[in-house]
């Protein structure tokens, strides 16, 4: 099955540290391609993270308040 990431952006924001503010879909939750998957701050900033393809999130690859990277993979899903 196909494997597609998750990662996170440059974002255009005044920010500070970036981190995973929320999860909104659990491990083995359904995504459609577009669909909001996690929520990240980023100074006083909150930025959905959309799901890059359609499929299940089989795996988070970072906790709620770790500091985060540009280009960082947060998560993988599986196309079915």
């Amino acid at each position: 099955m196909p494997r597609y990431y998750v990662t996170l952006p440059e974002l255009r924001v005044d920010q500070g540290p970036i981190v995973v503010s929320l999860w909104l879909v659990e491990r083995g939750g359904r995504v459609k391609a577009g669909e909001p998957v996690l929520e990240v701050l980023a100074g006083a900033a909150t930025v959905d993270l959309p799901a890059p393809a359609d499929g299940v999130l089989v795996e988070t690859l970072v906790g709620e308040d770790e500091p985060l990277c540009v280009g960082q993979r947060l998560a993988v899903i599986e196309h079915l």
